[in-house]
């Protein structure tokens, strides 16, 4: 099903993102290099927040699940075995006339013939595989005997440490491995800002299964990677599961789910929940020579496992919750009169800035000094953002432009100045509905920690 774009708001987003520092064009000085980026300041404190919790909440809250790190760089057998050295490519088709450069499936089709979807032209070359690997040498020499290849994907560096994980770590199937890790794909057509790149990020877990728990376990993790993004932030509205049909799917599939998530561009996948069967240990046991099975005790018998594979994009889900965050509304400024405000409404678990401290007036040594206290009682539990410059009200609206949850102002009833009951409380405001308490500095640190939590 297609969802309605909106090239504007998309628009106004990549300004947000590059004016206020979350993402930049990498090597922007020098003209830039389509499809990479660089976080700023912000973005990647956001893209660390995502990973932390998916880490949180996919290995440090159970008992079946843990980590591994796996290397960028691999033997070239393993690409060899995984098949993606002879298979891992995308038709490539080129427009004649207007020399845009495009994946197969990218182009057009109007009354039978196929057209680009740039200018229109039907003069294009037939399709041609373009591998989307990128090629590296190892060692001094570059020949045939020094070639491997940048990951495409970090799955496979799970699958060939299997048997290590499984020995160290004493887990029973069910288990998993789990990792976040960079990953490359030379794309013959980067887009939609950092949706689709050529070095990106992915969040991935392999977890193992007996064969006849396969199909159980497809479901059971697309309802958890649902609730995951529910719990992020992004609404469930603006969520949608596609089940792959046959001819879509690996074929060593025997299911695969899409998340896909409703972007300004259209709607596009976040995620995809596969049943892999016992593809890739097998491949891997074939190819290497060792036993890649698993020891059941309780039954005495060894059979290769079977996996279920949710696999995230990092950067995907980055741009969905900038996308899901991103608003415009009024708000009153220092003399009441109401004008447009941006705010992103991230969550506050995932908002690169979970506080931001002000000081009333900056020229007031007593005022300042207890704000740089309360940023010293807070900042080694979350980050906190000192703000003493222009109009309380301005210093307001650029936090809520960033997403920063919450606000702490300290003003004349902290130093009990009009109201010795009001000595060290200070002025919560919340960044969604703008609305102010008065709070207890002692009781400061827990009521944030409860809420970011």
């Amino acid at each position: 099903m297609s969802t309605p774009t909106d090239t504007h708001r998309m628009e106004k987003i990549v300004s947000l993102c590059k004016r206020r520092g979350f993402i930049f064009q990498s090597s922007e000085i020098y003209g830039g290099l389509n499809g990479l980026w660089d976080y700023g300041p912000l973005g990647v404190e956001l893209k660390r927040n995502l990973k932390n919790y998916w880490w949180r909440v996919m290995v440090h809250e159970r008992d079946d699940v843990v980590g591994m790190d796996g290397s960028i760089l691999m033997n070239r057998a393993v690409w060899k075995a995984s098949g993606h050295e002879d298979t891992f490519s995308d038709p490539m088709v080129d427009c004649r006339v207007c020399k845009t450069r495009m994946r197969a499936d990218q182009v057009i089709e109007k009354k039978g013939a196929r057209q680009c979807p740039n200018c229109g032209s039907k003069d294009l070359t037939e399709p041609r595989p373009f591998h989307l690997m990128f090629k590296t040498y190892v060692g001094a020499t570059e020949d045939e005997s020094s070639i491997t290849y940048l990951r495409p994907e970090t799955a496979q560096s799970i699958f060939v440490q299997f048997k290590n994980v499984l020995e160290v770590s004493r887990k029973k199937l069910p288990f998993g491995i789990a990792q976040i890790g960079k990953a490359f794909r030379n794309e013959i057509n980067p887009r939609n800002f950092t949706f689709r790149s050529r070095e990106f990020e992915q969040m991935e877990l392999e977890y193992f299964c007996r064969p006849e728990q396969g199909m159980e376990l497809l479901e059971y993790w697309k309802e958890e990677r649902l609730k995951f993004y529910e719990n992020i932030g992004i609404s469930r509205a603006n969520l949608h599961v596609r089940n792959v049909p046959n001819e879509e799917r690996a074929f060593y599939s025997k299911g695969t789910y899409d998340i896909e998530y409703d972007f300004p561009f259209g709607r596009q996948e976040l995620e995809g929940v596969a049943y892999r069967t016992d593809y890739d240990l097998s491949q891997h046991q074939k190819a290497s020579g060792k036993s890649l099975e698993y020891f059941d005790e309780e039954t005495k018998q060894r059979f290769i496992p079977h996996v279920v594979e949710p696999s995230a994009g990092v950067d995907r889900t980055v741009l969905a919750l900038i996308c899901e965050a991103y608003s415009e509304d009024e708000a009153p400024d220092e003399k009441g009169k109401m004008e447009a405000r941006i705010v992103l409404r991230f969550h506050p678990r995932v908002a690169a800035i979970k506080c931001a401290v002000f000081p009333l007036l900056k020229n007031r040594e007593s005022l300042v000094v207890k704000a740089k206290e309360i940023v010293e009682l807070l900042r080694p539990h979350m980050y906190v953002f000192y703000d003493e410059s222009g109009a309380i009200g301005r210093r307001y609206r650029r936090q809520d432009e960033i997403g920063t949850p919450f606000g702490v102002t300290v003003d004349f009833e902290t130093l009990g100045e009009k109201d010795s009951s009001l000595l060290n409380t200070v002025t919560l405001r919340e960044r969604d509905s703008m609305k102010q308490e008065r709070v207890k500095i002692s009781d400061l640190l827990e009521l944030l920690s409860v809420r970011i939590a």
